[in-house]
């Protein structure tokens, strides 16, 4: 049977780098949109073509990318899972030239992420009417993607055993399968433990479910789920701006900075490996930090 060589190649990187299924499935993606780009749906031809490869029709690609009105990062992201597909089949002597090595990417707009003001925060997480399980689920939610800043991808992964309410902390699973202990403010572990108490079990359709967060069928809330909640709430509340879990992890980051906390630590709280990742919250915050030198230079 012939080889297929974008399997091989997601299989060697979900080893060698740790990357989560959702991760790969990008990856898979990208690379097919290439081979689709290049006429080439077929597996088992997809060496051969892949030969062929030059850099004309790489660069060709991002034009045509470009063409479909994909953003600048989107058209970057692309372009390094194709130069990392390739860089990979060299190194096994699968093709001769990595054809995409020398293709510039175009230049990223950097566009700052839409956050919630603290008076929006304030009105999404007020108390849910009822204590019905899923308002009680909804609202621990809620408390822990703002107190926290994780990832929906990490939020959904959580088992019942990841939150230690008493203790005030959450261990969750980030990028590159790093684990990293986040703590928890006293009012998300209230939230938390309501849920836990009152509303999970009734939830829970099996006894050995480790999900934390279960939908109305009993098994784990999805990424979907997840996002459903945010924007019914967000209605619910009178919030107009288009609400989603990453604006809560932009907000929590944001406020943060806000009220002091320093950058490395910001950093190692929303599990970025690198801090120039974080320094984008800078310019949310350039307006606060004018007005703390205005108030507090003598010579401001």
């Amino acid at each position: 049977m012939p080889r297929d060589p974008i399997e091989e190649y997601l299989d060697y990187i979900g080893v060698e780098r740790g990357l989560a299924p959702n991760t790969l499935l990008a990856y898979r993606r990208d690379l097919e949109d290439f081979l689709a780009y290049l006429g080439d749906d077929d597996a088992r031809t997809r060496l051969e073509r892949l030969r062929d490869v030059d850099r004309v029709s790489v660069g060709s690609y991002v034009v045509h990318l470009r063409s479909r009105g994909l953003a600048s990062t989107t058209v970057a992201r692309r372009l390094a899972a194709l130069r990392g597909f390739l860089n990979y089949l060299v190194g096994i002597d699968d093709l001769k030239r990595n054809a995409a090595r020398d293709v510039e990417a175009p230049k990223p707009t950097h566009r700052l992420p839409s956050v919630l003001t603290p008076e929006e925060a304030m009105a999404l997480l007020s108390e849910p009417a009822t204590a019905e399980p899923r308002d009680l689920r909804d609202q621990a939610i809620l408390e822990l993607l703002y107190a926290t800043g994780i990832r929906v991808s990490e939020l959904v992964n959580l088992d019942h055993d990841s939150v230690h309410p008493v203790r005030r902390q959450v261990r969750c699973i980030g990028k590159g399968n790093r684990e990293r202990i986040v703590p928890l403010g006293a009012i998300a572990a209230q939230a938390l433990e309501r849920y836990l108490e009152l509303a999970r079990p009734r939830l829970a359709r099996r006894a050995r479910e480790m999900a934390l967060f279960l939908n109305h069928r009993g098994g784990r809330l999805t990424r979907q789920g997840i996002w459903k909640i945010v924007r019914r709430r967000a209605v619910a509340t009178g919030i107009t701006k288009k609400l989603t879990p990453h604006v809560l992890r932009h907000s929590f980051a944001t406020h943060l900075l806000e009220n002091g906390a320093d950058l490395r630590s910001v950093q190692e709280l929303l599990g970025h490996a690198d801090i120039a990742t974080t320094q984008i919250y800078t310019h949310l915050t350039g307006g606060h930090l004018r007005d703390v030198y205005r108030d507090a230079h003598p010579r401001a």
